[in-house]
């Protein structure tokens, strides 16, 4: 039986779905004004191995991830770039889109975009008016905190404590400095409502989404740790009020990632972006060196840790190379892996149980059904078995290359570990030039000598068939 720890009750819960077998999962997603970066990576792959969990438990999961497109960031960098904010939101979704594919994570079922649901929010916020949980001031509309006496609960912060320590602005519009903007007052960027030219708060599009797509109540909140307060906080405050009902049973939030014991940050300047890191580890490194940790753990990243994360993730993906997969398992080291995944998702453990799976299948023990079982576990948890590059002893890469030599008429002086980079020098050449004869007939003539080509973005690599 799944358990995963609830920030509202601040402990680990049996996880009961409104509905039997179905679950309508919500996390916030990219605000799209800038590249993909490591913090991204840790949340998403977090709720990709969720999402993928949850499905291999035998869950109908629907799963939705917003896009937001409408924003103070996004609205600056247009007007420095002296270009409109749909150009930088499409440049910036299509390359968060990228990253998320490079890194093995699911395409979620729904991924609304923001400005497309700009007449459900205008709907809510109406709402709360009416009801007395939002005023107007100016042609900005706010959120009255204090009328929600469950403010604070989320994050473990009562409203005593949050109002001892605001901030007062001495020409603020607000009641109140816990108030926050359900629309803001933009003239020159604004789209047409009741209150006025403007634009919606951070937490309301979220609220309208949630909504539109899933309902008023759903099972499953999640996100990055830093999201819990303000913006989950208010996000549960504005719906509850606005649906009158529970807005969701179980909110999830994962850890940061630090460098140097400092959260990452584009403000301190010290983030790594997605596609930086992939120059040097491939994804499996990464969903390695992320799922070590536990999810609600801070990572502290540094090249040695990822280092170790590629070797082991190298060890991982490579000992199924070469073999035959069925659908023959072990069932043992299945419900194991189950165990710690219904811990709270320890993927800390479920990883032990697919090392023992590498470790006997090195041994010889049971070689096919235990490369079955790893193919099909590391599949839950989102590793790339396509990346298997079978490990030639000298002996069987001399004996693979030496056809080569006369195949590709190459000189005799070049050392047999160094034929088949030769070959796809030259193959890389033929593609440059747009030769794409030449380039697939390399290809094929490889392929019948039992070797495997993969092109990508970082390069060409071969596999061992």
């Amino acid at each position: 039986m799944l358990k995963i720890y609830n920030t509202l009750t601040n402990k680990i819960e049996e996880f009961k779905p409104l509905e039997d077998n179905k679950v309508k999962m919500y996390v916030c997603g990219p605000t799209v004004y800038d590249n993909a970066h490591l913090g991204h990576a840790r949340c998403y792959i977090t709720w990709d191995v969720l999402y993928r969990y949850l499905k291999f438990s035998g869950y109908e999961v629907t799963y939705c991830r917003n896009v937001t497109d409408v924003d103070d960031k996004i609205l600056k960098k247009a007007d420095e770039n002296n270009v409109s904010s749909e150009v930088i939101t499409d440049k910036y979704y299509k390359s968060f889109i990228n990253s998320m594919n490079n890194l093995n994570v699911l395409k979620p079922d729904i991924e609304p975009r923001a400005t497309k649901t700009l007449g459900e929010m205008i709907a809510m916020i109406k709402t709360l008016e009416k009801e007395g949980y939002a005023y107007a001031t100016c042609g900005d509309v706010y959120f009255r905190v204090e009328k929600y006496k469950k403010y604070g609960e989320l994050s473990s912060q009562p409203i005593k404590d949050l109002l001892n320590g605001a901030r007062v602005d001495v020409d603020d519009k607000k009641e109140s400095p816990l108030d926050f903007a359900l629309w803001k007052k933009d003239e020159l960027h604004g789209y047409p409502s009741p209150w006025g030219k403007g634009r919606p708060g951070w937490h309301i599009e979220c609220s309208a989404m949630n909504r539109k797509y899933l309902g008023k109540t759903i099972d499953i909140h999640a996100g990055g740790a830093d999201l819990a307060f303000p913006h989950h906080e208010n996000e549960r405050a504005q719906s509850e009020c606005a649906n009158g009902c529970t807005f969701a049973n179980y909110w999830m939030h994962n850890g940061f990632v630090t460098i140097n014991k400092e959260k990452m940050s584009k403000s301190l300047n010290n983030f790594l972006t997605i596609d930086d890191v992939l120059k040097n580890y491939d994804t499996n490194a990464i969903r390695l060196f992320i799922l070590t940790n536990h999810y609600r753990m801070p990572v502290e990243f540094n090249d040695v840790a990822l280092t170790s994360a590629k070797n082991g993730a190298k060890r991982l993906i490579n000992s199924i190379a070469g073999i035959e997969l069925t659908n023959e398992y072990d069932t043992s080291a299945i419900e194991e892996f189950k165990c710690a995944m219904d811990d709270d998702l320890n993927t800390s453990k479920a990883l032990a149980v697919l090392f023992s799976l590498v470790d006997k299948i090195k041994k010889g023990i049971n070689k096919q059904i235990n490369a079955n079982t790893l193919n099909y576990l590391g599949s839950v948890l989102g590793f790339d078995f396509s990346l298997a590059k079978k490990e030639l002893s000298n002996e069987e890469l001399k004996e693979l290359t030496e056809p080569l030599y006369e195949e590709f008429n190459l000189d005799k002086n070049i050392q047999f570990d160094k034929v088949i980079d030769e070959i796809i020098k030259i193959r890389k050449t033929a593609r440059d030039n747009k030769d794409w004869q030449k380039s697939d007939e390399i290809r094929d003539k490889l392929l019948k000598h039992k070797i495997q080509l993969k092109d990508s973005k970082e390069g060409t690599s071969w596999t061992c068939l």
